[in-house]
């Protein structure tokens, strides 16, 4: 991969490389896009949704359980 570096001038020019942006010419033609990197230090861990004893009571459950195989296959019928 080619790196180039992003001096003040360039960096201001692409607005701080904040938010996405798209690169394109002087035709109108998108050369490309880009995203910039998430910063995860803003985010919060995930929390599970349910209660560690929920969790274990659907474990222990008797419930008929499908494989990701068994539920394509009842998808594809319908």
């Amino acid at each position: 991969m080619t790196r180039v570096l992003v001096d003040e001038t360039l960096r201001s020019l692409l607005h701080n490389l904040s938010q996405p942006l798209e690169l394109y010419d002087e035709s109108g033609r998108v050369l490309g896009r880009f995203f910039p990197t998430a910063d995860l230090s803003q985010y919060e861990p995930l929390e599970p949704q349910i209660s560690k004893e929920e969790w274990q009571r659907r474990k222990q459950a008797n419930e008929k359980r499908y494989t990701t195989a068994e539920v394509l296959a009842y998808l594809e019928k319908l």
